[in-house]
């Protein structure tokens, strides 16, 4: 199994605020009450410019917003508090566990903390694609298989100590250590020598290379699409982190969690845990000490509106709902940004019961339920509904040749009678002596209350007995998901950097029970080639086969709405990257 990757949801609901910072190259599942109000969101951003195309802050809808800023309405409702904040930048977020060491968090809410004091090689843009960042600029080989980063000059870590290939070495080298079990899964992107290091077979990585201070080569022996993300990721100081590393000991490492050295726009300046995280601006950041001389992270629990309304925070995400967003211009102070989340919410299917293998009732099940009116009604428009693994965010979406599985319980009963599922004499529909009974498995949320009751009329309507268990602890779902009792079960993936991290799961290999050759062919084709054209033929292949033989409910896309205090200017939150990447970019007016 692939390494999973650390992550940390929050299912929004109404006035309910939302932070995660984590990405990932696998889409492992997240806690979601019904996928239709799963909205995810990160603490990182890039580096784009919000557009300046404004709307009055006037009975708007919705379903009417662009991508532009909603501007506030009436600055002088401003409260007092926030007034007199001249130098702190104020955000909400749930309390992290404290591992803020990049590569080896313990939740999603670590990498919100990890985002503002570390920076990456290389990071993406609104749209998902990749753009530099310390690396200035990169080259990859005609064969695809060897990468040359190319350093920004005169870069420093925070303690003012310099920043040049060796850390980007010594960082790769330990994600390759035996003893290594955080989330980065560095075994991907098939490093050189990499595998004989974790073996103990070889005392360094033979495909790692600092040509000098400022470039570093990766050899790699196999072409993948997210290597570039994966070997530009964070980067660690050699002589902080490494200073007592020994090949299979990593332990030391967590002792510096707390007391992180990065070279990101600020600098950790205390943690008081249950009510801030304060960080002071780093002096030595290569983009020049950003404008906002302190940031603070909120984690004192509490009402995410309230804390906006009162001018307790200048920040914060919300599902976008009418209701949110009605509340929220009623303010008056607030600039408001709307967005996709990159990630999607689907209800997973048990391919290890052998009724799965036939696709008719995979498809019924879709037809069979009413998404449109869960996802988009009952969420207020905060929510789309998806059919395909992949955001409307990402270069890779389409809907071309994809059938949106528009409700039509006529169609599901048909399938159902095509699968040789028949109505028994209560109703429900039998096969070999087996009733149709689909037992599924969510959060406890207003949100997924919503589902279960559309859901059990729409499936009773066509012969299916369903029968729903809600769980309060995340842990517990997930546990019940391990035992295999069950059918179906609502997720949603991490915020998705790469289309891959969206499919990897449809594999023979990583799906327990789903396999389908053509999409194993189409999915190592996809991540075969670094040629993003290339990629996006692929991926509508992928998309429609999946389309046709779904391997999940497929369920929805949520829409966040950033409020941010009025005067914060250069703020530009993004589905891919949050607030992290601009941070240094912003000014209090």
């Amino acid at each position: 199994m692939k390494k999973q990757v650390l992550s940390l949801f929050i299912v929004l609901l109404a006035s309910s605020m939302l932070f995660t910072a984590c990405t990932s190259n696998e889409s492992k599942p997240s806690a979601s009450s019904a996928p239709s109000s799963a909205a995810n969101s990160n603490a990182g951003t890039s580096n784009s410019t919000a557009q300046t195309n404004t709307t009055a802050a006037v009975s708007t809808k919705v379903t009417d917003l662009g991508t532009g800023i909603i501007q506030a309405s009436d600055p002088s409702k401003l409260p007092d508090s926030a007034k007199q904040r001249n130098d702190t930048f104020i955000a909400g977020l749930t309390e992290p566990s404290g591992a803020f060491t990049p590569h080896f968090h313990q939740s999603g809410y670590d990498g919100n903390v990890a985002s503002v004091l570390f920076a990456p090689l290389v990071t993406v843009d609104e749209k998902g694609k990749i753009i530099p960042y310390l690396a200035e600029k990169w080259e990859i080989s005609k064969d695809q298989l060897t990468y040359k980063f190319h350093l920004n000059k005169d870069l420093k870590f925070s303690d003012g100590s310099p920043l040049t290939a060796e850390d980007v070495a010594f960082t790769l080298t330990i994600l390759h250590d035996k003893n290594y079990d955080g989330g980065t899964d560095i075994f991907a992107s098939h490093v050189k020598g990499g595998l004989a290091y974790k073996e103990g077979k070889a005392t360094s990585v033979a495909g790692i290379k600092v040509i000098d201070p400022h470039t570093i080569q990766i050899e790699t022996v196999e072409v993948n699409a997210t290597a570039l993300l994966t070997l530009g990721g964070q980067v660690l100081s050699k002589a902080y982190y490494g200073k007592d590393y020994k090949f299979g000991s990593l332990e030391y490492i967590r002792e510096l969690h707390a007391k992180p050295v990065g070279a990101g726009p600020y600098k950790l300046d205390k943690h008081l845990p249950g009510q801030e995280l304060r960080f002071t601006a780093n002096e030595h950041f290569f983009k020049g000490k950003p404008k906002i001389e302190r940031f603070i992270y909120k984690t004192t629990e509490g009402d995410a509106f309230q804390f906006i309304e009162t001018g307790e925070q200048d920040y914060s995400a919300f599902s976008a709902t009418q209701d949110n967003l009605d509340k929220l211009q009623k303010l008056g102070f607030l600039n408001l940004k709307l967005n996709t989340s990159s990630a999607y919410g689907y209800i997973s299917i048990n391919h290890k019961k052998p009724y799965f293998k036939d696709k008719k009732l995979r498809q019924a099940l879709i037809y069979g339920l009413d998404r449109k009116t869960i996802v988009e009604g009952v969420s207020q428009g905060s929510a789309q509904v998806a059919n395909i693994p992949t955001s409307p965010t990402s270069w890779s979406y389409t809907e071309e040749g994809i059938n949106p599985y528009h409700y039509d319980a006529e169609k599901a009963k048909t399938l159902l009678d095509e699968a040789g599922w028949k109505e028994g004499s209560d109703g429900i529909r039998e096969k070999d002596g087996q009733k149709l009974v689909i037992r599924y498995l969510s959060s406890k949320s207003k949100g997924s209350d919503a589902l279960i009751a559309i859901a059990k009329e729409n499936y009773s309507a066509i012969g299916i007995q369903f029968e729903p268990e809600q769980f309060a602890d995340f842990n517990a779902l997930l546990a019940k998901v391990d035992g295999g009792d069950y059918d179906l079960a609502s997720f949603s993936t991490p915020m998705l950097l790469d289309p891959h991290s969206g499919v990897s799961g449809f594999t023979t290999e990583e799906a327990k029970g789903y396999s389908n050759p053509k999409v194993d062919q189409l999915i190592k084709e996809g991540i075969s080639t670094l040629d993003i054209e290339k990629r996006k033929e692929v991926y509508k292949k992928l998309y429609q086969e999946l389309n046709e033989d779904p391997p999940y409910i497929f369920y929805s896309y949520s829409k966040l709405l950033y409020a941010y205090n009025y005067r914060i200017k250069g703020l530009d939150p993004n589905p891919y990257r949050g607030i992290a990447t601009s941070l240094p970019l912003t000014s209090i007016e």
